[in-house]
């Protein structure tokens, strides 16, 4: 059972469930947290091998994780919390979670809010994958993690979402992280079948002006998808919650409150 800490409201009925990215943690969201448990019932969750939720004994044995198989874990929490029916909120890989749970469980998918969301990987993208897939048993997996920061999140306006990543993904262990990479073998399929249906969700896509590698599909998706609209985050990177969360609470909420 993943790692998970839940915030109820005397209140309301409406859950909100944050779902962080690859080599991050529930920690992600403290700028979140605060405002979120003003209005609704909040879970954040720690995805296995990160943060608090260390590898099960099966997983020592398990070399390749799938998206369904960390999907499940997310639904057996919400499954054990009894929670019938949440918002997602997601950010990068995260947002690729919320979208494989809500096309095997619909039911359970209120709406989507997708921070720093991955609708497609554009050459450059797949050009760093496979250098990764090349050299992630040879070069310290720090260094790989901290220039794939850098080329995602390049700018000094960016600094402070790189550290936190990187702080974040020292609690990885090696083997940890090269499952997680081993993901990237299935993700470039499985993003073309999300491009191509509409899931007809309430959906948001949130994202930085200056997440270069994935705003113009996202763009896109949110123009040919009739339940998705997109805001777009002025002087903000990939890390949006991160980075402007004042402006990423302000929308998300408000979004929450119309779906």
């Amino acid at each position: 059972m993943l790692n998970y800490s839940l915030y109820q409201h005397p209140k309301s009925i409406e859950w909100v469930t944050f779902v962080h990215g690859a080599g991050g943690s529930s920690s992600i969201w403290f700028k979140q947290v605060r405002e979120f448990r003003k209005h609704f019932n909040v879970l954040i969750l720690d995805l296995r091998g990160h943060g608090n939720s260390k590898p099960a004994l099966k997983d020592a044995f398990n070399s390749k994780y799938t998206f369904d198989s960390i999907t499940d874990d997310i639904v057996k929490v919400i499954d054990k919390e009894h929670i019938q029916k949440s918002h997602f909120v997601g950010i990068s890989l995260g947002t690729i979670l919320i979208r494989n749970l809500a096309e095997k469980y619909p039911d359970r998918v209120q709406s989507m809010i997708m921070g720093g969301a991955i609708m497609k990987l554009n050459l450059r993208s797949q050009i760093l994958m496979r250098l990764g897939i090349v050299f992630k048993s040879v070069i310290p997996y720090m260094l790989l993690y901290k220039f794939f920061a850098f080329i995602i999140m390049p700018k000094k306006n960016h600094k402070q979402s790189r550290l936190l990543f990187a702080n974040e993904a020292k609690k990885l262990y090696q083997k940890e992280f090269v499952r997680w990479f081993r993901l990237t073998s299935e993700i470039n399929p499985l993003l073309r079948f999300f491009r191509a249906k509409d899931i007809k969700i309430p959906t948001l896509y949130i994202m930085g002006e200056e997440d270069y590698l994935f705003l113009p599909s996202v763009q896109k998706v949110a123009s040919s998808h009739r339940l998705s609209s997109l805001f777009i985050i002025k002087n903000s990177g990939h890390v949006v919650n991160v980075e402007q969360p004042e402006i990423f609470n302000r929308e998300t909420i408000a979004f929450i409150g119309q779906s």
